[in-house]
C-alpha cells in the first residue's frame, strides 16, 4: 500500500469514527457499535451491488462475440422497451450470486435509505405485496426494514443482523450518520483527485477492523471479547499457512482468524501467481461463539467479505453445546478468554475430550486446548493463545496435562509474546503450536519428533502508543520464517536469546516447563576486541576515579551546608 492509499484510509477512519462517536452521548459503546456496524454493512453491500450493476449494464450493451450477457438493441421495438429490458435484467438475482455479490433488494439499497430518510414521518413510501401503503415510521424503522429485507434475501444471515429501533435514537442523529456515510464509497475510491487501486473489500475490511479495535478500546475489558489484535492473528496465520482444508475457531469472536486466512490466501496467490478465488473454494471455515452479539458480528464479518461459513445453528457454549461435534479440522486457531474460571459443569466430568487429563474446574485453559486437539485432524496443526501461566503452572492437574501433551509429542512450538499487546488485559501471553504428526511423512516438513522449537519474542515489537505494543511486519516475518525453517530443516539455526530447538530430555530436566526463556538462554554479547585483563584494569581504575569524585562532591556539599548553618 502506497502513502496516498494509507492516507486515504487514515482520513476515512477519522471521518467515519468522528461521525459515529456522536452517538456516544446517547448510547454506550456496547450498543452503538451495532448501529454503526449495521450502517457500514448496508453501505458496503449496496456499493458492491451497484458496482456489479454498472458492470452488467456495460456488458448488456457491448456487442462482443465472447460476451454472453449482450442484449441486442434490435430485438426491441423501441428505445423505451429496450431501456425497460435493461432495467429488468439488472434485477435478475443470479447475475449477482454468480459473482459472489450480495443481492440487495430495492428497499435495502443505500440510495433508498438516503432518499426516504429525509421524508416526513407518515409519508407513503411504497406498497407491499398485498397492495397496502407502507408509511415511514422513523429513520430507525427504515434501517431495520432494510436489514430485514437483506436477511429475507440471503438465508445465511437469517436472524443475524441486529435491529436498531430498540436503541430509540433520534431521526436527526441517524440522518447525520447516513449523510456522512453517503459521502464515502467502498468502490472506485478517489483521493485528492487521484484514483486509488484499492478493492472495495480492502477498504471495507480496513474500516471494519478499525471500528472493532476502537470499540474494544471504548468498552475496555468486555470489548476485548470480540477483538484479537490484528498483528497476533496475522502472526499465527503466517506461521500455520492455511492454504486449504477446514479451519476452525472454537472461540471465534468476530472472526478475525478467518479474515486473516482469507487475506493470507490472496497474498500468497499474488506471490505464486495463481487464482485466489479458485483457491478459496478449497477452504471452509467453522466457528463457535457463546456471546449472541459477537456471534452476529462474526457472521456479518464473513458476509461482507464473501467468505462461506458454518458457525452452527446458534450462539452456544463451546464446552456444553458443541456445534460441530464430528468435525475434524486441518487448522485450529483460537484466542479464548484467559484463565476462565466459570466454565465447569458436572456434565463434563467424563467428557471424551479430556484425553490427557480432566482440566481444573477453576481454569479453562487446558479445557480449551484439549477441545481443540479433539477437533484436530490426524495431520492437522493448531495454535492457541493462552496466559503465560499455562507454560509452567502445576496447579491442580495442569502440570500433569502439560506433561502428557509433551510425552505424547503433541507440542510443536512455543512462542513467548511481549507484554501490552492486548486492549483488554495486561496478562502476559504465549502461543502454543501443536500437531498430532511431527514425522514429516508428508514430504513438506522434516522429522521433528521428540523436539520442540522455543521462540522468545518478548523483545520484539514497538510501542504504538503509551499503553499498547504491536508487532511490525518484519517482526512477524522473522518469527514465521524461523518456524518454517525449523519445520523444513532448511536454514534453521539456534539463536541465543531468541530461539532454540530442544529435545525431550532437556524439557524433562526442566520438569516439563515450557517457558522459552529457560531454553533460548541469554543473547550473545558482542566481542569488542579488548582483552579481559586490560578491560578489568581499565574498569577498576575508572571505578576508583568515580569513587574519588563522589567523595569530593560529598565534602563540597557538606562545606556548603556548614556555611549555611546546617550540621552534617
Amino acid at each position: 500500500m502506497n502513502n496516498t492509499e494509507q492516507q486515504f484510509l487514515n482520513d476515512l477512519d477519522a471521518k467515519l469514527w468522528k461521525a459515529a462517536d456522536k452517538l456516544r452521548s446517547n448510547l454506550d459503546a456496547a450498543n452503538y457499535k451495532h448501529v454503526v456496524l449495521g450502517l457500514i454493512f448496508l453501505k458496503y453491500v449496496s456499493d458492491a451491488f451497484e458496482e456489479r450493476q454498472e458492470s452488467l449494464l456495460e456488458q448488456f450493451q457491448t456487442d462482443d462475440d465472447d460476451n454472453i450477457y449482450y442484449l441486442p438493441r434490435d430485438d426491441y421495438d423501441s428505445d423505451t422497451d429496450y431501456q425497460q429490458a435493461l432495467r429488468n435484467e439488472l434485477e435478475v438475482l443470479d447475475y449477482y450470486r454468480e459473482a459472489n455479490v450480495f443481492w440487495v433488494p430495492k428497499a435495502a439499497r443505500w440510495s433508498t435509505l438516503k432518499e426516504k430518510a429525509v421524508l416526513p414521518v407518515g409519508t407513503v413510501l411504497w406498497q407491499d405485496e398485498a397492495g397496502n401503503d407502507v408509511k415511514l415510521r422513523s429513520v430507525s424503522w427504515l434501517i431495520d426494514n432494510a436489514l430485514e429485507e437483506i436477511e429475507r434475501s440471503n438465508i445465511k444471515l437469517k436472524g443475524i443482523l441486529n435491529r436498531i429501533s430498540q436503541y430509540q435514537l433520534d431521526n436527526d442523529k441517524l440522518l447525520g450518520l447516513i449523510n456522512t456515510f453517503s459521502d464515502t464509497s467502498f468502490t472506485k475510491p478517489v483521493y485528492n483527485g487521484e484514483p486509488l487501486h484499492l478493492h472495495s473489500k480492502d477498504i471495507l475490511g480496513h474500516v471494519y477492523e478499525y471500528f472493532l479495535g476502537q470499540f474494544a478500546l471504548a468498552e475496555g475489558k468486555q470489548g476485548g471479547q470480540y477483538y484479537t489484535p490484528k498483528s497476533i492473528v496475522t502472526l499465527i496465520v503466517e506461521m500455520l499457512e492455511p492454504y486449504s482444508g477446514r479451519v476452525y475457531d472454537p472461540a471465534m469472536g468476530s472472526g478475525g482468524f478467518f479474515v486473516s486466512s482469507d487475506k493470507f490466501i490472496e497474498e500468497h496467490a499474488k506471490d505464486q501467481h495463481y487464482d485466489a478465488a479458485e483457491q478459496k473454494k478449497h477452504i471452509s471455515v467453522y466457528g463457535q461463539e457463546s456471546n449472541p452479539t459477537t456471534w452476529r458480528l462474526a457472521a456479518m464479518n464473513m458476509a461482507i467479505r464473501g467468505i462461506d461459513f458454518n458457525f452452527g445453528k446458534k450462539n452456544a457454549d463451546t464446552f456444553l453445546d458443541d456445534q460441530h461435534p464430528d468435525m475434524r479440522a486441518d487448522f485450529v486457531m483460537a484466542n479464548p478468554p484467559f484463565n476462565m474460571k466459570d466454565w465447569w459443569s458436572e456434565s463434563l466430568a467424563e467428557d471424551v475430550r479430556w484425553k490427557y487429563g480432566t482440566p481444573p474446574q477453576g481454569n479453562a485453559n487446558f479445557a480449551w486446548m484439549q477441545h481443540m486437539i479433539h477437533h484436530l485432524a490426524p495431520t492437522g496443526s493448531m495454535a492457541l493463545l493462552l496466559a503465560n501461566g499455562s507454560m509452567s503452572s502445576n496447579t491442580n492437574t495442569e502440570g500433569e496435562i502439560r506433561k502428557r501433551l509433551i510425552e505424547e509429542d503433541l507440542v510443536e512450538c512455543m512462542v513467548a509474546l511481549p507484554g501490552q499487546l492486548f486492549t483488554n488485559t495486561q496478562i502476559p501471553a504465549c502461543i502454543w503450536f501443536l500437531t498430532k504428526d511431527k514425522s514429516g511423512k508428508d514430504g513438506k516438513k522434516c522429522d521433528r519428533r521428540d523436539e520442540v522449537l522455543f521462540i522468545d519474542a518478548r523483545n520484539l515489537g514497538y510501542m504504538k502508543d503509551r499503553v499498547l505494543r504491536d508487532f511490525t511486519a518484519d517482526d512477524i516475518r522473522r518469527v514465521a520464517d524461523t518456524f518454517h525453517a525449523w519445520r523444513t530443516g532448511e536454514g534453521y539455526e539456534d539463536v541465543a536469546g531468541y530461539c532454540a530447538a530442544v529435545d525431550f530430555l532437556q524439557i524433562e530436566k526442566h520438569d516439563f516447563v515450557l517457558t522459552p526463556g529457560r531454553y533460548v538462554g541469554a543473547p550473545d554479547q558482542e566481542d569488542d576486541g579488548e582483552p579481559f585483563a586490560d578491560k578489568m584494569t581499565r574498569l577498576t581504575e575508572q571505578l576508583r576515579e568515580q569513587f574519588a569524585e563522589s567523595d569530593r562532591l560529598e565534602a563540597e556539599i557538606k562545606r556548603n551546608l556548614g556555611a549555611l548553618g546546617y550540621e552534617c
